[in-house]
């Protein structure tokens, strides 16, 4: 079974991306991400979720023009 909560590093691996990309992003809240005495902490379910609307934006844009995004 997977662990619900992530570490930020956990989710950078995850995402295949940097670590300071993911705190750029929490700290934008551009990922859903919570503070544990000052540490980026994500529930798996969220980022699931998350991942999974993006997907759905990107076919939902694809055959569009640049006029109509």
């Amino acid at each position: 079974m997977t662990d619900p909560i992530l570490t930020l590093p956990e989710v950078a691996v995850l995402l295949k991306v940097a670590e300071k990309t993911v705190y750029t992003m929490a700290r934008n809240g551009q990922i859903p991400a919570f503070k544990v005495r000052g540490q980026w902490r994500f529930k798996h379910d969220d980022i699931d979720g998350w991942i999974d609307e993006k997907k759905a934006s990107v076919k939902g844009n694809l055959g569009k023009g640049a006029a109509d995004v």
